[in-house]
């Protein structure tokens, strides 16, 4: 069998291409549109400071259907007044046209530099160009996948299976993700924008549902600099073309766990990716009071610039882990708990555990570190994915706008 992709699900075609808004050669114009009506749900960034294609796609998605995409790169559309909106929904009125759709039936998408107006004339040559070359084979996911990338250095995809009777469903996603990550998703939260795709039969109401709660363990559990975005977003179209209906309790669990394998999946990649990263930080934070309570804690530790520093330098400086878990609202205390790095007890029960500093160090060297906080205060778990903090990313983001 051929290799999953973002056009795996049946009614689904895609394309990208290159107008001229980044100043290299790389696609920053993409299409995404489904051959019929899909049912659709999306999750927005909650910052307070809105990107126009967010404010103009949180009413296009409010009916739960929406026939495509339409996303660009290299300018964010964020901070640029009514103009902007204005920009946005030209955008849908275009693609709305490839399509031969409504333009509230188009959700837009930007990334990039704020406070930039749109360069319409080449975005809107862009689009229509983009519409003369939209496919469903492996090389248009790829193209698609390239158009929402900024300082991205890696293509990010993920896609699984599962069979309802005779019958498979397919979910597949694409994502963008280096660095200004650390959504905060809320459904009706550079950017981390994810495109998913399923040609499952499903309601909106239970896609939005199960997108939110797939969303809080992926997207919002991965943190590159802990800045949420203008853009973030995250959009499922579910073109229902496998025949397989979601109709019952069993398929809607079947149904989560694959899109939950996708989106952790894309986020983890998200971490691998992060500006100046070295390795990815699994942290994990197990047995607290409540699993919110975990998500505070392992969102600390993963946010520490002193803990990502200890990481990239493979220092096994426990003491900053204990310390960032101890300063959230959640209850932690030392006397009860214990912490390992790379599978090594190095903490346990309020006072260190002798460990050989040099084989921990050796071990944290290698591509992922899993760091592992046990509380002991009740059943409550979360799993946070960062990266280490180097000079690069410093380097990255003082030149990223000049």
């Amino acid at each position: 069998m051929a290799a999953l992709h973002l056009l795996s699900p049946a009614g689904f075609r895609a394309s990208g291409v290159h107008a001229g808004i980044k100043t290299t050669q790389a696609p920053d114009i993409g299409l995404l549109i489904c051959d019929t009506p899909a049912t659709a749900a999306a999750a927005f960034t909650t910052n307070q400071v809105v990107a126009a294609p967010v404010v103009v796609g949180k009413k296009h998605i409010a009916h739960g259907s929406l026939r495509g995409v339409v996303v660009n790169s290299g300018n964010a559309n964020a901070c640029t007044g009514k103009q902007g909106e204005k920009d946005a929904y030209r955008m849908c009125q275009l693609a709305g046209t490839i399509a031969r759709c409504a333009p509230i039936q188009i959700l837009p998408s930007s990334t990039g530099i704020i406070g930039h107006p749109m360069p319409m004339a080449k975005i809107e040559r862009g689009i229509v160009e983009a519409g003369q070359y939209l496919g469903n084979g492996l090389e248009h996911a790829n193209l698609f996948a390239d158009a929402i990338m900024t300082t991205d250095l890696k293509r990010k995809t993920a896609a699984v299976h599962f069979s309802v009777g005779t019958q498979r469903i397919v979910i597949a996603g694409v994502c963008k993700g280096s660095g200004m990550i650390g959504p905060r998703l809320a459904v009706p939260h550079a950017t981390m924008l994810a495109f998913l795709t399923t040609d499952a039969q499903i309601a909106a109401p239970l896609l939005r549902k199960l997108l939110n709660a797939a969303a809080i363990k992926s997207f919002n559990a991965v943190t590159v600099d802990d800045h949420a975005s203008t853009n973030d977003t995250a959009c499922i179209l579910a073109s229902g073309a496998s025949g397989a209906r979601i109709a019952s309790a069993r398929l809607a669990k079947a149904f989560a766990a694959a899109l939950d394998e996708v989106c952790q999946s894309l986020a983890h990649q998200i971490a691998a990716d992060g500006e100046g990263a070295t390795k990815v930080v699994a942290i994990t934070v197990q047995k607290a009071r409540s699993e919110q309570e975990a998500q505070l804690m392992a969102r600390a530790i993963a946010n520490s610039p002193l803990v990502k520093c200890a990481m990239n330098g493979n220092d096994p400086n426990w003491g900053r882990i204990l310390s960032a878990a101890g300063m959230t609202a959640a209850k932690f205390d030392p006397a009860r708990a214990a912490l390992k790095l790379q599978g090594t007890v190095v903490f346990s029960r309020g006072r260190p555990v002798p460990f050989e500093p040099a084989a921990v160090s050796a071990s944290l060297r290698g591509p992922e570190v899993q760091v592992e906080l046990t509380c002991n205060l009740g059943g409550g778990s979360a799993t946070c994915w960062t990266c280490d903090l180097s000079k690069s990313y410093v380097t990255i983001n003082a030149d990223y706008h000049t």
